[in-house]
């Protein structure tokens, strides 16, 4: 058969918290291309329809903003040629980014974006909810990545410095209202898809993670 794109195609998805970042990025650097975090596209949406008093929760306005965005996506992340790659990690960007993601409009302007950057770059590791499902099913490799949510919420904690408390509060909303929005919802572990990797990282090391990622990848090509 045929490949679809020169490099291998990875798609990663699972709840916030998982991980999917660190993989990602270690895998691409293995792999010799490039790693391409959806979520923070929905991200640099919310943090832009914030700054302009848009309502995250106003379905056109925020489509229409996502239409007219341009966004380059990288170790930096910028909008409009603007670095936001600190502002779109606030907790109010938290707030708005699962209202934001729930949008069908953004959704499919930014999957469009998705898919073109996988064709631009010749393949690709691609981290978010729905990649292997929706955005890129026929990806080489499709990993769902998964921790409980003490781990999750813990890892996120570090990051920000925050209490663990806070965050697990935080990521349990945010997991209700991915898994119940009505445009491609985050699918849990049992419902990923069904040619997936499944691996819970919950007592596992990043660098063990990458390798059974790379083992299964080797075993697919």
């Amino acid at each position: 058969m045929t490949r679809k794109w020169p490099k291998p195609v990875v798609a990663i998805d699972g709840p916030a918290g998982a991980g999917k970042s660190t993989l990602a990025r270690a895998l691409a650097e293995r792999l010799g291309s490039r790693a391409l975090d959806t979520g923070a596209m929905y991200r640099a949406v919310a943090w832009s329809a914030l700054e302009r008093g848009i309502g995250p929760e106003d379905l056109e306005d925020v489509g229409k903003l996502a239409s007219s965005l341009k966004m380059c996506l990288g170790d930096r992340v910028l909008v409009d040629g603007e670095d936001v790659t600190s502002a779109i990690r606030t907790p109010e960007v938290d707030w708005a980014v699962s209202l934001v993601a729930a949008n069908p409009l953004v959704r499919r302007v930014l999957v469009d974006r998705q898919r073109v950057w996988v064709d631009e770059h010749g393949g690709g590791v691609v981290e978010g909810r729905d990649i292997g499902t929706v955005v890129l099913p026929d990806a080489d490799l499709k990993v769902y990545l998964t921790a409980d949510l003490t781990e999750r919420a813990r890892r996120r904690a570090a990051e920000a410095g925050s209490g663990g408390d806070a965050r697990a509060e935080q990521l349990s909303r945010r997991d209700a209202l991915d898994a119940q929005r009505g445009d491609s919802p985050l699918p849990s572990a049992g419902e990923a898809a069904k040619d997936a990797l499944v691996i819970d990282s919950t007592k596992w090391r990043a660098e063990e993670v990458v390798e059974a990622v790379v083992k299964a990848l080797r075993a697919r090509l």
